[in-house]
């Protein structure tokens, strides 16, 4: 129900300022926007989203079957047991779903968002099985969709790789306060959907767990702060890579040790690849469409004039206001928050705070909007439940530690 509120909210907003827009000026040049951007979207939906997407999924739900047929998620089920079912209740023990789900957190966390995608939609899969109403998402389910959506990275290569094009004399700079900022969206999510869904946070296997990673994270991010930028990030991309390497290495041995026909068990996973993308189509057509609609008649350029008037009316520095077009386009769209991003630092130069700010706003959260069509799409998930409120509110959290961190470090 609410995306279907939010659906049909872009696409009235946009028809209405566009007839504003011609009532005021005269100006018809609105309307074409909007109509280029339905057929633009819709057709990177399919020719850039989903097409390149089949390939991957087709790669990943092989290498999956092979790792689930040696018993390497079991493995990784087992590890995570006793923090997934205090966080994850409904997972039964050792089921496969817990290995599925911290691969794909960790591949989100490493920045690996080709591998993260179909991981996730794996994970997805899995909980739907166990969804009892399978038009309804479950709590796991939700559950699973918020951490996504908080887009916990440790290792955000691709920003820093950015960062370091544009010129920046220390591309890194905004490696810790993006850490922190993605780590309280993260942990607003546990929070948020933990107390709707009844939760116990401050039993000692949760509390471990997330006092451990913090620990975790603190630790890493003291080493990674130590180095050179070049050595960082040469550290970056190695461990990235080299992880996701020596995954696909351990399934292909495992499924070896086990005796089991790898190749055979690549195809038979491999085949839901096809499948599920075209399940998604729709999804994305449907949602990016209204984005872009939205963003085409120029509605994103009031909402951003009329925050600076609010912040301005209050007495607050407005300094963080010419980065915002990245924090508000981040839940809608990755692409369009990217471009917002070098645009920034085009404008502003990477070194300026709103530079440094739309830089650490890209990396704090993911794209809700999208990872919602993508997820529920896959699956046929119409009622989302709270699971709209959960990733704005981790965008939110997200943003406003993003803006802290930001004055914090570099104002």
């Amino acid at each position: 129900m609410a995306l279907n509120f939010i659906w049909i909210g872009f696409f009235l907003v946009a028809f209405v300022v566009a007839i504003l827009s011609f009532a005021l000026s005269g100006d018809t040049t609105t309307f074409k926007a909007i109509i280029d951007a339905t057929f633009s979207a819709s057709k990177m939906a399919v020719m850039d989203i989903a097409l390149p997407l089949t390939g991957i999924m087709t790669l990943w739900l092989g290498l999956m079957n092979i790792g689930e047929k040696a018993g390497a998620v079991s493995v990784l089920s087992r590890i995570v047991g006793p923090f997934f079912s205090k966080l994850f209740p409904e997972i039964p023990k050792n089921h496969p779903a817990s290995g599925q789900l911290l691969m794909n957190f960790s591949a989100n966390m490493l920045g690996l968002d080709n591998a993260a995608t179909p991981l996730g939609l794996k994970a997805m899969n899995s909980l739907q099985e166990l969804n009892p109403n399978k038009d309804t998402a479950s709590n796991a389910q939700i559950m699973f969709l918020a951490i996504n959506t908080s887009g916990l990275t440790v290792i955000p290569v691709a920003i820093l790789a950015q960062r370091a094009i544009m010129g920046a004399a220390n591309p890194t700079d905004i490696f810790i306060p993006l850490l922190i900022a993605t780590y309280c969206s993260t942990l607003a999510a546990i929070i948020f959907v933990g107390i709707k869904q009844k939760i116990n946070l401050f039993n000692k296997v949760i509390l471990g767990w997330i006092l451990g990673i913090t620990a975790g994270l603190a630790g890493l991010t003291f080493y990674l702060s130590t180095l050179p930028e070049e050595q960082m990030t040469i550290v970056s991309s190695v461990a990235s890579n080299g992880i996701l390497l020596l995954i696909i290495c351990g399934f292909i041995a495992g499924g070896l040790y086990k005796r089991i026909n790898v190749y055979e068990a690549f195809i038979d996973g491999a085949k839901d690849g096809f499948k599920t993308t075209i399940k998604i189509v729709p999804y994305l057509v449907g949602m990016l469409v209204a984005i872009a609609v939205f963003r085409a008649s120029g509605a994103m350029g009031y909402l951003i004039d009329g925050i600076a008037w609010c912040v301005a009316g209050v007495g607050l520095n407005t300094d963080f206001v010419a980065a915002l077009p990245t924090a508000i386009m981040k839940p809608l769209s990755g692409s369009g928050a990217r471009a917002m991003m070098v645009e920034s630092m085009a404008t502003y130069g990477a070194d300026s705070f709103v530079g440094r700010l739309s830089c650490i706003f890209q990396g704090s959260t993911d794209t809700t909007f999208y990872i919602i069509a993508l997820y529920f799409g896959s699956v046929g998930i119409k009622r989302t439940r709270y699971a709209v409120q959960a990733g704005l509110l981790t965008d939110l959290v997200g943003a406003i530690a993003a803006i802290l961190v930001a004055y914090l470090f570099f104002h």
